[in-house]
């Protein structure tokens, strides 16, 4: 029983050894050869967003929220704001769908539109141009309205 355990830690020490050398050989002249080449900046992967992150990133922006306390406040609490993701992103549409509307008792009641990339990019649709704008668009035509 020795001896097969002793032959055994030898094979290892005999064969490993030398194995280690050369791999550590080849390691050193691996890195040498690639500490002379130019560094190259390597993009992070970029994130997808999922159905809920896209839900908080409408209802969470000022407009929105600045629509809703107003709404609420004129209607004295009968009327609330709501929103909703309406449609989900598709190879030929890739974009989350959320819309902002008033929740009446009897009807519901669209307010803006929205539209946001996997990456989390949020546009807004132009009623009026029937187009999806930039959220700093959007914002702009908002202050030059009031």
């Amino acid at each position: 029983m020795q001896r097969i355990i002793w032959y055994s830690l030898m094979s290892v020490l005999l064969v490993g050894a030398p194995g280690q050398a050369m791999w550590g050989a080849s390691l050193d002249n691996t890195y040498t050869s690639h500490k002379q080449a130019h560094p190259i900046n390597v993009a992070q992967a970029t994130r997808e967003i999922d159905e809920e992150a896209a839900f908080n990133l409408v209802w969470n922006l000022p407009q929105v929220q600045r629509k809703a306390r107003t709404i609420q406040r004129l209607s004295r609490g009968a009327i609330k704001v709501a929103a909703i993701v309406d449609g989900l992103p598709t190879p030929d549409d890739p974009y989350y769908k959320v819309r902002v509307y008033e929740d009446q008792p009897d009807h519901n009641s669209t307010i803006y539109w929205f539209r946001v990339s996997k990456t989390g990019v949020i546009e807004a649709l132009d009623v009026i141009e029937n187009k999806y704008v930039s959220l700093k668009e959007w914002q702009e035509q908002i202050r030059r309205r009031r």
